[in-house]
């Protein structure tokens, strides 16, 4: 962990910063750095800095302040500083040896009368106003951007930022022309009731506050490390043979990428060895024009008018063919080089049975027997589902209109044995025979349904044509 206030509580999350024990990654704030020092004994403690760096308001901004006392603080601590008419709170952000390398680098003298003292450790009262006053930045910075916009000033408002003890207020702002801001100020005074300070930034240092993630995918150089920004011109882009494309080589500033300055030197070191007049070679079939150089491997590429085809040159081969036109002579045929690639090349691997000898065709054929077996038992299945079926139907087919059951009826008898039907044909009462004259047309449908054979499914025929009509009723006599 980067300081050591970020001790690990109770449920297991870290305390002190509260940036989850990564100060050494940019947790705590946006410019931090690893003091990496910090433990290294020193033979003389008294000669050690007592300067000690301090950010402000998440690492956007950064001071420098004199240790007076003997107390020892930390990275990531919060102390109270020395303000403008008051006290102003930040977090240590490096101490020792290495404020010194700081202090070189920004041209500040360490024993300046100039650098203001640290007070004490920020204690709970100091803390709470802080956050009072910062939490008021963001309606200040808005009503800021509306009073200027009412000025007419040429300006954009980029951030406000609120001292601890709310008596001072720095406005931070871009612009690209000289602005004269003098009643801007008095209605800021007037306005939020603070001594006003106003300070001019670069569109870089904007995006160093706001912050982001970059095309390459990491957070933004201005908003982790970088703190010197230089000047970034398409020479650079030409140099390293990028194509000229303002969206691509401009970042979130909407100025040039700082990244185009970082291998500017590498390239600048190579191109020395490359011939600076080789744009054009004259040859028997033409004039060959120079399309891009490779430093990596040495080479110049050339193609000719009449044709897209490219031309690997090696520099000494250039070099040759250049000194030969300056005498008259034009070659017949360019020499190409060879072009090898530092890639390897990729070899299939091959197949290697590391389990044993198992092969895939034992398991195909266990699947291959269980695919059968399931397959004749759903045939077998099958004839014993046909014969149910035509049983079912043959029976639907015996079945009268009047003998239609329904879910709660009886199904019919099964057939039964000869020694059975003759003992129900002993129990059975004797039928009578069908009485002469008006017979009632229910006895018949009783004695039709006792009559049925052994299936009940069937009802008996009538003997004669004569019981039929004798059981019709008689006709009326229209003469009596």
């Amino acid at each position: 962990m980067g300081c050591g206030s970020c001790g690990t509580a109770k449920d297991g999350a870290p305390g002190g910063c509260q940036s989850h024990g990564h100060c050494s990654s940019g947790g705590c704030n946006k410019m931090n750095v690893h003091n990496w020092l910090a433990n290294l004994p020193f033979s003389d403690p008294e000669s050690s800095c007592r300067i000690v760096e301090v950010s402000f308001n998440n690492g956007s901004r950064k001071d420098y302040f004199k240790n007076t006392s003997l107390h020892y603080y930390e990275k990531g601590e919060m102390i109270a500083l020395e303000g403008v008419n008051g006290f102003d709170v930040g977090m240590v952000n490096l101490t020792g040896e290495l404020v010194r390398l700081q202090l070189k680098k920004h041209k500040i003298d360490e024993n300046s009368p100039d650098i203001k003292k640290i007070l004490r450790r920020a204690t709970d009262i100091d803390l709470a106003k802080m956050k009072e006053n910062k939490a008021r930045e963001a309606q200040v910075l808005i009503r800021s951007r509306a009073m200027a916009r009412q000025l007419k000033l040429e300006l954009k408002m980029a951030e406000v930022e609120v001292q601890a003890d709310g008596r001072k207020a720095t406005f931070f702002y871009i612009a690209d022309d000289r602005v004269d801001f003098r009643e801007l100020i008095k209605l800021y005074a007037g306005e939020f009731k603070v001594k006003v300070e106003m300070r001019q930034i670069g569109a870089r240092q904007e995006a160093g506050k706001v912050g982001g993630i970059g095309s390459c995918g990491r957070e933004l150089c201005c908003s982790t490390w970088l703190t010197d920004f230089k000047s970034v011109n398409t020479n650079a882009a030409r140099y390293q043979n990028l194509s000229i494309n303002q969206t691509k080589l401009s970042g979130q500033c909407g100025r040039l990428k700082c990244c185009l300055n970082y291998e500017l030197d590498t390239y600048m070191d190579a191109l020395q060895f490359f011939p600076t007049d080789a744009d054009m070679l004259e040859t028997a079939k033409g004039r060959a024009f120079l399309v891009k150089k490779d430093i990596f491997r040495n080479l110049m590429w050339y193609t000719m008018a009449d044709s897209n085809k490219q031309y690997p040159l090696a520099l000494d081969m250039v070099k040759k063919i250049k000194a030969q036109n300056r005498e008259g002579i034009k070659p017949e045929v360019l020499e190409t080089a060879e072009v090898v690639t530092g890639k390897p090349k990729e070899v299939e691997p091959e197949y290697a049975d590391i389990v044993g000898q198992i092969s895939l065709k034992s398991l195909e054929k266990t699947t291959r027997k269980r695919r059968d077996k399931e397959r004749s038992q759903e045939q077998g299945n099958r004839p014993q589902q046909q014969r149910g079926q035509q049983q079912s139907r043959q029976n639907n087919d015996q079945r009268g209109p009047n003998d239609q059951r329904g879910p709660n009826q009886q199904r019919p008898q099964q057939q039964r044995g000869p020694q059975q039907q003759q003992s129900q044909q002993g129990n059975r009462p004797q039928q009578r025979p069908p009485q002469q004259g008006g017979q009632q047309p229910g006895s018949q449908r009783q004695a039709g349904n006792k009559n049925q054979g052994p299936q009940g499914n069937q009802q008996r025929p009538p003997q004669n044509r004569s019981n039929q009509q004798q059981e019709q009723p008689p006709k009326p006599d229209n003469n009596s």
